[in-house]
């Protein structure tokens, strides 16, 4: 899968019984119905960092440098994918996280529990300090679902930066999303096949409404045990849209990549890192 559509902080269902093959009655899913305030449990930071991207050594060095020997702040920091090894290099590093599980697996890894975080919303705790570095990564901007709370958020990491502090968002291109087949009601959507093997496949299905930029997908899995599905919901925006959010909070783009590699940001593009400062 792409980093468009990699598995984000989702909660597994089980499907009730009956034909769908699910056993243990749970309530079935309702992606309108979708809060990512109580949707991040054990289950998902147990497994939430099983699978590496491949580009952790990369983004650490970028934002290391970023820093500048100065503390960062992380907002959705989780359980310390990025976090812990930008710790490692001698970076102070704060957090502020929505789920009490990843900030528990947090603490259960190794250095855990020398980071100080907060529990809380990234658009609306205010901590005391000033940070040379306010980062957001892995589109985890995207789990706020309106337009409000992102630029809530912005103008919340901009508060948090010292003078000549940046902030540093990763996040998807939403072009992708405008080639998909709509429905009868004008709605885009998808099916992507995922892993398929004798014990089971996965594919992921997802609607995308234009007017309000939000996707409503699940990752479904058909096999032996029955069917589970892993709800999500994300709200797109655009680079330009993000760009004018920073302005709102008196911030302008210093930098542009398509990658944590420096790599050209262009037309062909699937995601940007981009870097803010006053």
């Amino acid at each position: 899968m792409t980093a468009r559509y990699r598995r984000s902080r989702a909660s597994e269902i089980r499907l009730p019984a009956g034909p769908w093959g699910g056993s243990d009655g749970a309530v079935p899913f309702d992606a309108m119905s979708f809060d990512p305030r109580t949707s991040f449990g054990p289950r998902v930071a147990a497994g939430y960092d099983d699978v590496p991207r491949g580009d952790e050594a990369a983004a650490v060095a970028r934002l290391a440098e970023l820093a500048g020997g100065g503390p960062a702040l992380e907002l959705a920091i989780g359980t310390g994918r990025i976090a812990l090894p930008l710790a490692a290099t001698g970076v102070r590093v704060d957090g502020i996280e929505l789920s009490a599980a990843m900030i528990e697996r947090l603490r259960a890894r190794p250095g855990g529990d020398a980071l100080a975080v907060t529990r809380g919303d990234m658009s609306l705790v205010e901590l005391p300090d000033r940070y040379r570095l306010v980062f957001v990564v892995f589109n985890s901007l995207m789990n706020l679902l309106t337009q409000d709370d992102q630029v809530r958020c912005v103008a919340n990491a901009a508060r948090h930066l010292t003078d000549d502090g940046v902030f540093v968002v990763e996040n998807v291109v939403p072009d992708p999303m405008y080639a998909l087949r709509q429905d009868r009601d004008g709605v885009d959507q998808y099916v992507d096949a995922g892993r398929i093997g004798a014990d089971g496949v996965t594919v992921e299905v997802g609607r995308y409404d234009r007017a309000t930029q939000r996707v409503d997908k699940c990752h479904v899995r058909l096999g032996p045990g029955g069917v589970t599905v892993d709800p999500l919901a994300l709200r797109h925006v655009w680079p330009s849209e993000l760009d004018l959010m920073a302005r709102m909070a008196g911030l302008r783009l210093r930098s542009r990549w398509g990658g944590w590699s420096g790599e050209p940001f262009d037309a062909r593009s699937l995601r940007h890192v981009s870097v803010y400062a006053r």
